[in-house]
């Protein structure tokens, strides 16, 4: 007995082009990263599409940009800061010093009130 799905295996897909529709057009973009690596993007050529000034590059993840000879600085990532890291900025060490001494001052009992 023939079968008409003979050569085809369960849950196989549409078989060719005319099945899935005609593929929307694309054009390819390519952008390179601080350590040379080339990056191929691609795009749908469409009015609505925006194509980014920069990529994140999947190799090293520094930013990439579309000019080879000229590729984007790597973002400088700040730790976080302590609470005694925003003192210091905001005091001197001279104010730092008085004020630590008003505090002993007062723990001894010596404030003057």
């Amino acid at each position: 007995m023939a079968s008409a799905i003979r050569g085809s295996r369960v849950g196989a897909g549409p078989m060719g082009e005319a099945e899935r529709g005609d593929q929307i057009e694309r054009s390819v973009v390519l952008y390179w990263c601080g350590k040379g690596h080339e990056t191929p993007v691609s795009f749908a050529v469409e009015e609505s599409v925006v194509i980014p000034d920069q990529w994140d590059c999947p190799k090293c993840g520094l930013p990439a940009g579309r000019d080879r000879n000229n590729t984007p600085n790597a973002v400088v990532n700040v730790p976080y800061k302590t609470h005694l890291a925003y003192v210091k900025e905001r005091r001197t060490d001279a104010e730092g010093k008085k004020i630590l001494e008003d505090a002993l001052r007062k723990l001894r009992g010596e404030d003057d009130e």
